[in-house]
């Protein structure tokens, strides 16, 4: 092979692994009033039956001023999630969902082990001793999620373009499926491609939306 072939194969493979052509979601989300809402959980599935790549990420949930921090937590199946308790007092965390059931004894400092959760669906969390802490984790089978910002926004990194299911969950929809769901067509070339969301809501009740979350 030849200097110049030889150059010119290595800037292809250069520009074909690049980040430049990889694709995203930007996406914006509002509540019925047009207020931007933050904490709104946005995951894509790609169409077809290939398998999703496991890109598992431990995370953290701690206990900090008799509140859970944060609020809303978003994580693939099989992920770990430790509960650190930074408070002077004891807490004592459970959970009553199919999706992941589990009572962490009373403790304070950092909890024995994390809890690992493997399966999808939502898990709301509390404590024995401070009834009105809460908190809700999204168990997700997609690696591709994001949670909205204090502005409503999230961008969502694809592995490429084509076909997307894409979803949005907030711990107070009015209905699942009730605006929550779209089929975004993803173009080749494009850097991103804007979703945008308008998601009815119930009213918020005490200990919803803790500050700082």
């Amino acid at each position: 092979m030849t200097i110049a072939l030889r150059c010119a194969v290595t800037a292809c493979c250069c520009l074909l692994s690049s980040p430049v052509l990889a694709s995203a979601l930007a996406i914006a989300v509002h509540d019925g009033a047009g207020k931007a809402l933050a904490d709104v959980v946005l995951y894509a599935e790609p169409d077809g039956a290939a398998a999703l790549p496991k890109t598992l990420k431990p995370a953290q949930i701690e206990q900090r001023g008799l509140k859970f921090l944060p609020l809303v937590s978003v994580i693939q199946v099989g992920s770990q999630i430790a509960f650190p308790n930074n408070d002077k007092v004891r807490h004592h965390i459970y959970s009553f969902s199919p999706a992941k059931k589990f009572d962490q004894k009373l403790y304070s400092g950092v909890a024995a082990a994390p809890q690992v959760f493997d399966k999808a669906g939502t898990v709301v969390l509390g404590c024995n001793i401070h009834d009105r802490m809460i908190a809700y984790v999204k168990v997700l089978d997609t690696p591709y999620f994001a949670k909205s910002d204090a502005d409503g926004v999230a961008r969502i990194e694809l592995p490429a373009a084509g076909n997307y299911t894409v979803r949005a969950w907030h711990y107070r929809m009015a209905a699942a499926g009730a605006g929550s769901e779209q089929l975004v067509a993803v173009k080749p070339g494009e850097a991103s491609t804007a979703v945008a969301f308008k998601l009815v809501l119930k009213a918020p009740v005490d200990g919803d939306a803790a500050p700082g979350s």
